[in-house]
């Protein structure tokens, strides 16, 4: 049987990041605001909600992107 490296990338990029996945974030809030927006301007909430998501996905993206790049700023200055 094989083991399994030890220094899992799974486990670095959950410890770098807090354990804080902007994804989920974004999909979490851009889902219902989404959806909340829709109703009240387009009065079609599945398409307030489709954007909503694409935006939410975007945004916890670009999150992401920031915070490890912050962290890997961080671990190279100091």
């Amino acid at each position: 049987m094989t083991q399994p490296p030890s220094g899992d990338s799974d486990s670095d990029s959950a410890s770098k990041s807090g354990g804080v996945n902007g994804v989920a974030i974004g999909i979490a809030l851009g889902l219902p605001l989404g959806s909340a927006i829709g109703m009240l301007a387009f009065d079609n909430i599945a398409l307030g909600g489709a954007i909503g998501l694409s935006l939410g996905i975007v945004l916890g993206v670009a999150a992401d992107a920031r915070r490890r790049d912050q962290a890997d700023d961080a671990d190279a200055g100091g």
